[in-house]
């Protein structure tokens, strides 16, 4: 399980070091993709397969889902972890999420998504701002 916010540097060669504590679950080869909210997500081979496999099956005649599926898998690239904990972020993911220096990876249960950490303070700072509401439509549904 992924869970916490970690502060890392990406450095001039667009390496990225993952967390020592996640590396293992990750193993040496994941998947690196687009995200909501202008952010990127790490997801382990394992689970990256569940969801292409869940995505391949969305029906294409709509144009939204479409774009959706386009945007996750043909903005997805594998990628090695070294042998110090670091994945290569090519430049068409670092600019989309406009990765600067400072980065925030953040545990997700199952993935870890990677945020330019001026993006992650201003994104947290609006979202906190909301999670009374959320909390209450989430226990409308059950879950909290």
């Amino acid at each position: 399980m992924f869970i916490g916010e970690y502060r890392h540097t990406i450095d001039a060669k667009r390496r990225l070091a993952i967390p020592a504590k996640f590396r293992k679950r990750i193993g040496e080869t994941a998947v690196l993709t687009k995200s909501l909210d202008n952010s990127l997500v790490l997801y382990p081979m394992k689970e990256w397969e569940e969801l292409a496999g869940k995505l391949s099956k969305l029906p294409v005649g709509q144009s939204g889902t479409r774009s959706f599926v386009r945007t996750m898998l043909a903005g997805a690239t594998d990628v090695e972890i070294d042998s110090l904990g670091r994945v290569l972020v090519p430049d068409y993911l670092k600019d989309y999420a406009g990765l600067r220096k400072n980065t925030v990876i953040a545990g997700l249960y199952n993935r870890l998504e990677i945020w330019d950490e001026a993006a992650w303070n201003e994104y947290k700072k609006n979202s906190e701002k909301n999670t009374g509401e959320i909390a209450e439509k989430l226990g409308e549904l059950g879950v909290y």
